[in-house]
């Protein structure tokens, strides 16, 4: 089965895949595309025959984030939007999420994988979180969990700076679970994709959440509120220079700004 062409989704030996697949735009997500994650979530957390939700890019990008353009064209805020539907699907999913990340990872395409359980990434993949740069503010409560996966420092560096990191360090921080060749990535997510599936499911269902239960309430709280500062940013003067630099190919200037 396949939702659009550009989130195609698959149900096989209890693995729910959700792919990315949008390369001509390094897979950046657009609103109807965010629908379709969310709805492809919430199908996989109905349907008795999945047991594990595993979601991939293509070969050489996970997503590159946003579609900018869409975004600011169509912007949507609430919990009704495509893009908070998303967040909400991802974070308070039942079932184990396993993510294989080839590639450029962006924006989104960083904080999706805090929701994650299990977290595959190539050797050659990098990852960047430019919100700050872009004068917005970090999204999918990632200034809740990045602290809590890696202190304070670290987590202000990856958030303010802004700068690409790549998957070693991404390991070593906590965001990705293991790191191995690039070749070899979808591979390796879906044989312990296999191994959940293989598990007593309801086990498995509620071990997770336990795993979240002292922090799901506030990650509820945090996500709405970063939501409706991440929409008031888009309609600032420095988010506006931002992407009118990012669109231009220049480098924003940011100086007549207090």
């Amino acid at each position: 089965m396949s939702r659009t062409e550009q989130i195609q989704s698959e149900l096989s030996d209890g693995i729910f895949t959700l792919r990315i697949n949008r390369p001509d735009k390094k897979n950046a997500l657009n609103l109807a595309m965010y629908q379709a994650l969310a709805d492809g979530l919430k199908q996989a957390d109905r349907d008795d025959a999945a047991r594990v939700i595993l979601m991939c890019g293509v070969d050489d990008c996970f997503t590159s984030g946003n579609d900018l353009a869409d975004f600011i064209g169509a912007p949507q805020a609430g919990p009704e939007s495509p893009v908070m539907q998303f967040l909400t699907a991802i974070s308070e999913a039942r079932k184990p999420v396993v993510a294989a990340v080839n590639g450029t990872a962006v924006g989104v395409g960083v904080t999706m994988l805090l929701h994650c359980e299990l977290v595959y990434a190539g050797c050659g993949a990098t990852f960047q979180m430019p919100f700050v740069n872009l004068g917005l503010c970090p999204e999918a409560g990632s200034t809740l969990l990045l602290p809590r996966v890696m202190g304070h420092q670290r987590a202000a560096e990856l958030l303010l700076l802004g700068e690409v990191f790549t998957a070693g360090k991404a390991c070593s921080l906590g965001i990705v679970t293991e790191v191995c060749p690039d070749g070899d990535v979808l591979a390796t997510a879906r044989k312990r994709a296999l191994q959940l599936a293989a598990q007593p499911a309801a086990a498995v269902r509620l071990a997770k959440e336990l795993l979240k239960r002292d922090y799901a309430p506030q990650l509820r709280e945090t996500i709405a509120e970063e939501g409706v500062q991440f929409m008031a940013r888009l309609k600032s003067p420095e988010a506006s220079e931002a992407l009118q630099a990012f669109m231009q190919r220049r480098k924003p200037d940011f100086s007549t700004f207090g």
